[in-house]
């Protein structure tokens, strides 16, 4: 008996080993990656940005360059243009890193805020807009938990609602949002934020949005963390000063940044996503067969140069 105990025993290990060696899991099938995807792309697959809807911030550790949008918040992107053009950003600070979270940045004198002039202080909150100011909705396939429908508009991520006729911006790592007070219309742009932490969904149509940063992002993401509640600093030099706030149209030729963004209606951008989607091998072993709104990149380039 007991001999015959071993060798059952014997048996199952085998079968197991078999069983263990027949799971291991094995790479996927070689697949193009984005970056290669984008190496191969053509120059109609990119678009150069729009001068006049384009911001300059310049820092003392470089430049960050902002994409407005202006059929998401009109009123609101028309405002920080005009804060711009009279300066109003020059020699203000960034006042919070809140980690995981957002960079802003505006007066942190509450009392006694710097006054506008020709830009307004408050304006009728822009949550979301209808779905006819969107002409260029790429949608994704993919599901959302956070909107009926999700993709991109001439290279923004949205969300949009086709049963209520709505449409917004999404609140992905890297864009830009207006800081308010409890009250929704409390904004008007003296204030701004950028998402630098895991994309905070929930503010969606609670907060006007109002572009992305297309350059400059390492800036921002690796400010220090503000010891203060909510990441604010609560030393007056550990803020960092806002050198210029620009228009990038209103910068001479030979100071302007020169980026381009690939245009996410075309095929090449869907096969970006694909990419993201279903990653090939040597290293991954399975594919997601989904990507998240905030998880799907728009390439960005400098023109004539290498992607960002």
């Amino acid at each position: 008996m007991a001999r015959i105990m071993g060798w059952g025993a014997g048996v199952a290990l085998a079968l197991a080993g078999s069983l263990v060696q027949a799971a291991e899991p094995k790479p996927l099938p070689p697949k193009p990656s984005v970056g290669e995807i984008v190496k191969a792309s053509k120059a109609a697959d990119w678009r150069p940005l729009d001068l006049d809807n384009t911001l300059y911030m310049d820092l003392p550790g470089g430049r960050v360059v902002i994409e407005l949008a202006p059929p998401f918040a009109p009123n609101h992107v028309a405002n920080i243009k005009a804060l711009a053009r009279e300066h109003y950003f020059d020699g203000l600070v960034i006042q919070r890193s809140q980690d995981n979270f957002v960079v802003q940045w505006g007066d942190p004198d509450e009392q006694n805020p710097r006054p506008v002039k020709d830009a307004k202080m408050k304006l009728k909150a822009e949550f979301t807009v209808p779905l006819k100011n969107d002409k260029h909705f790429t949608r994704l396939k993919d599901v959302d938990g956070y909107a009926p429908q999700v993709g991109h508009s001439n290279g923004f991520p949205v969300g949009r609602d086709p049963k209520k006729g709505e449409t917004w911006l999404a609140h992905c790592y890297a864009m830009v949002g207006v800081g308010r007070d409890n009250e929704a219309n409390s904004g008007g742009g003296t204030a701004l934020y950028v998402v630098t932490g895991q994309s905070p969904r929930h503010l969606d149509r609670n907060i006007t949005v109002v572009g992305r940063v297309v350059s400059g992002m390492p800036l921002l993401s690796s400010m220090p963390r503000g010891p203060a509640p909510m990441g604010f600093y609560d030393k007056p030099e550990m803020r960092v000063p806002i050198t210029s706030f620009r228009v990038a149209a209103d910068v001479p030729k030979e100071e302007r940044s020169n980026f381009e963004v690939m245009r996410t209606d075309s095929a090449t951008y869907q096969k970006v996503i694909e990419a993201q989607r279903n990653r090939g091998g040597p290293w991954n072993v399975v594919a997601a067969g989904h990507v998240d709104l905030c998880n799907a990149p728009i390439p960005v380039r400098e023109k004539g140069g290498e992607q960002k």
